[in-house]
């Protein structure tokens, strides 16, 4: 395992909201293990990569931020891991904090992984100090959300291959079983040919997310930091959640491929707000009032959040179109949904979440071949599926259309997902690299949500 760290922390006294203005250090005793340092989690994925012990890293965490009510409540969430009853997690926390938390995470080093979720503004510049002291980096998205910070991003992923450190963002929704599934498929000539080259009118692939700002997180309310709202610190939903969706279309449409920004031609882009009121931001953020900082959105006693973004643009000559939809909650019984479909020659494959599927993830098959398909549907199952995902099903629903059943135990969930590409991630750091298409396409992904934000904001 290759990491270029150079000092441990020595721990003094350990537990959760105790900070240290001093600290020694000694060389480190066991370089091959990984230490988390958890750099201003200001957003709940933060806490969700810790809700798991992983072979290999260190139990103790280090947390460097500024005092307030976001790293409090990262910090009882880890609690919270430690004491359920269900496999309890045992991470021991050493906290520091003071309005120098980078500079004091940099000059302490007593990790070798960086990890961040927190305001998006920041993230960049976090990233960028990270690298250059030959941290690596595992951060959630989006990366940058502003032309500035693609310039930045790039001379990041420059420095972290002269210091040998990786930087990875957290891709969760590449291991949702469904889209997982919707993959699989596409590879198969029999099932899917070849994949479509589409038009501005029915795209070859197509995907939607619709998220909520009121939901559920461990089974707690969960309160957004009133930053949230301002799209100068959280970024517009063109360049944010679209971050998973241009992702899949990259994963899904070319496996394993690299593809480069002369791959992507944008074709248009546009945003929109989502207007709340006042009583809606109090319960979310639970604050009883506008902080200054969000007075230039607001219309009346209404705040406007443009977190409403779409993008139609080619990827190596194929048309994909990418959309976020942000309500305030989720009806009843529902949440966050994706749609989805991939066009291809022999069968298009669609994902729908609505109230026919109990707004579970549902994949469907639809023929456009006719005769036979029953058998080959079977037949690529059994050869191509059942392996992975043991008792899968096809099950005709209409002429020309089939449901996937994949079974429930397969279907984690999303805070489940952290831990596995917690997981990925931890096994590129023992390889010590990443995948050869990785870091193209990362680049690649935000060059896309930036281009798009351009056009939009036009």
């Amino acid at each position: 395992m290759k990491y270029n760290v150079l000092a441990l922390l020595v721990v003094l006294c350990l537990g959760c909201g105790e900070s240290k203005k001093e600290v020694k250090s000694t060389m480190d005793a066991n370089p091959d293990q990984v230490r988390l340092m958890t750099l201003d989690p200001g957003h709940f994925h933060a806490a969700l990569v810790q809700k798991t012990m992983y072979k290999g890293v260190d139990s103790a965490i280090y947390v460097f931020a500024p005092e307030g009510p976001e790293v409090n409540d990262f910090l009882n969430k880890i609690e919270s891991y430690n004491t359920r009853s269900d496999n309890p997690t045992h991470w021991k926390v050493d906290s520091y904090f003071g309005a120098d938390y980078l500079e004091k995470m940099i000059a302490q080093k007593p990790g070798n992984v960086m990890v961040v979720a927190g305001k998006n503004s920041k993230k960049i510049d976090y990233i960028l100090a990270a690298v250059k002291a030959g941290l690596n980096v595992y951060a959630d998205k989006p990366l940058v959300i502003n032309p500035e910070g693609f310039q930045k991003l790039e001379e990041a992923f420059k420095i972290a291959e002269e210091k040998g450190v990786m930087i990875y963002d957290i891709m969760t929704e590449r291991f949702e079983v469904t889209t997982g599934m919707q993959r699989q498929f596409s590879i198969l000539p029999e099932v899917f040919g070849q994949v479509l080259e589409g038009s501005s009118e029915e795209p070859a692939i197509i995907k939607e997310s619709v998220h909520h700002f009121f939901k559920y997180v461990s089974g707690q309310p969960l309160v957004r930091p009133a930053w949230f709202f301002d799209v100068n610190e959280e970024g517009e939903g063109i360049v944010d959640v679209t971050t998973h969706l241009v992702d899949l279309v990259q994963w899904e449409l070319f496996p394993d491929e690299i593809i480069n920004r002369t791959d992507i031609e944008m074709v248009q882009a546009k945003r929109w707000p989502t207007v709340l009121t006042l009583e809606e931001f109090k319960r979310v953020t639970g604050l009883e009032s506008y902080p200054d900082y969000l007075q230039k959105d607001l219309d009346g006693d209404k705040l406007k959040v443009y977190c409403n973004g779409e993008m139609l643009y080619k990827i190596k000559g194929k048309y994909a179109k990418v959309s976020v939809i942000w309500n305030y909650e989720a009806p009843e019984g529902t949440g966050d949904t994706h749609y989805s479909i991939m066009r291809g020659t022999k069968s298009d494959l669609i994902i729908k979440q609505g109230e026919e599927e109990n707004y579970k993830p549902t994949l469907y098959i639809k023929s456009k071949d006719g005769e036979n398909f029953d058998n080959v549907i079977t037949e690529a199952i059994e050869q191509h599926i059942d392996s992975k995902f043991a008792g899968t099903k096809a099950e005709k629903v209409s002429e020309d259309m089939w449901k996937i059943n994949i079974p429930d135990e397969f279907k984690i969930g999303h805070e489940a997902h952290f831990a596995q590409v917690t997981q990925n991630y931890l096994r590129y750091l023992e390889e010590g690299k990443l995948p050869a298409w990785e870091v193209p396409n990362m680049i690649t992904k935000y060059y896309t949500t930036i281009e798009g934000y351009k056009m939009a904001k036009k």
